[in-house]
């Protein structure tokens, strides 16, 4: 695929920030669990965390293949600052774009595409998938609604300055009765209940969140009442589509890594690339990245085309996390015993890739989407 002058600038941007901000320092921030100060509000000063939100709304302005190429630069320096980014492009930026008043997208959608952090808080502890199942319930008292429930596995939940929750308005109603809500997180009653401990991308926070009767005026619905449950659901290409670039990502810095691991490590008398075993697992390796790596582009132009992609995005997705954490366990046998300890980057590598088949719908859910496309005629 051929890229514009502008994509490969943007992509360029990303690469040099990546490399010279984020990667030196992953490691130390991983074992920290947390953020280091400026780190999100440089990628804001950039327009990472706005990408494809027009000039006109404090964005980029950048189309989506350009995204998916910085996600993918962002993801090789560092796997949780691209799970922070991807949160806040889609499905934050866009649901307020494409949803929100005049009113809503200068108070809140400006500042999430300058830097400032959101948390789309939609999956609760006994609906994850099933979005439709959720318990969260916003109650009409006089001229506000009154939120009380809880939401779980919420990214930048503990550092977010805007939250999007959805809640039920209209038990009766089914998924037609979920409703969407921009709540600034310092609204009492919203409150951090823990954060978890994680496999990797452990400086990404993942929360549970309560809220308990936090009151919300009109004016910070999100649409209509009722229209929660689309609103939920109309991102789901971008985020996915996201997620595949960020696997891309994390499974080049592990090809990376191995490639300069085989060129430096000698044993009997050679490097280990010459060993036929290594550079064909090598070649496999990248291999499999590139045919990755263009999924994810195909489905990302389909989207700048507007033309229907959830498919495409399920592709990509599917194959781009499954794929990656293939790479990335070739990447720690190549290093041998030294890839399973934390003196070798691959070992991070192969722990924060790990959720990409969880998040944004499992690998199962990929599956069916795709599945469903087959049963269709024509």
């Amino acid at each position: 695929m051929r890229f514009s002058e502008e994509q490969i600038l943007i992509r360029d941007m990303a690469r040099d920030f990546s490399q010279r901000e984020l990667a030196p320092k992953a490691a130390e921030w991983d074992e920290k669990g947390a953020f280091a100060p400026g780190v999100l509000e440089g990628m804001g000063q950039l327009g990472l965390m706005g990408m494809c939100v027009p000039q006109k709304w404090g964005g980029a302005g950048a189309d989506f293949t350009s995204y998916s190429l910085a996600m993918e630069e962002v993801a090789a320096g560092w796997a949780a600052a691209s799970s922070v980014m991807s949160v806040n492009n889609s499905p934050m930026c866009n649901a307020l774009l494409d949803w929100g008043t005049d009113e809503q997208k200068e108070r809140f959608l400006r500042p999430l595409a300058q830097g400032a952090v959101g948390c789309f808080c939609l999956t609760e502890p006994h609906a994850g998938s099933d979005a439709g199942a959720i318990k969260t319930r916003a109650k009409r008292r006089g001229n506000r609604y009154v939120l009380n429930g809880a939401k779980q596995f919420i990214t930048s939940g503990s550092i977010a300055e805007y939250a999007l929750v959805f809640a039920v308005t209209d038990p009766a109603a089914g998924k037609r009765g979920i409703s969407a809500f921009i709540m600034p997180t310092a609204t009492p009653g919203f409150s951090v209940v823990a954060k978890e401990k994680k496999l990797g991308q452990r400086a990404a926070d993942t929360c549970q969140i309560a809220f308990e009767d936090a009151e919300l005026t009109p004016d910070l619905l999100l649409g209509e009442e009722g229209q929660g449950y689309r609103i939920a659901l109309a991102n789901l290409e971008a985020g996915r589509v996201a997620v595949a670039a960020q696997a891309v990502g994390i499974a080049r810095a592990a090809v990376e890594a191995a490639n300069r691991y085989a060129i430096q490590r000698e044993t009997f008398g050679t490097p280990i690339i010459n060993h036929q075993a290594v550079a064909f697992r090598l070649s496999d390796m990248v291999t499999r990245l590139e045919a990755a790596r263009q999924l994810t582009l195909h489905a990302a132009r389909l989207r700048d085309e507007d033309a229907p992609c959830i498919t495409e995005a399920s592709m990509a997705k599917l194959f781009a996390s499954e794929t990656a954490e293939a790479i990335c366990s070739d990447a720690i046998q190549i290093h041998g015993g030294y890839g399973y300890v934390e003196g070798f980057p691959v070992e991070r590598y192969y722990r924060d890739v790990r959720i990409c088949q969880i998040y944004e719908g499992t690998s199962d859910v990929q599956r069916m989407v795709i599945s469903r496309s087959l049963a269709e005629p024509g």
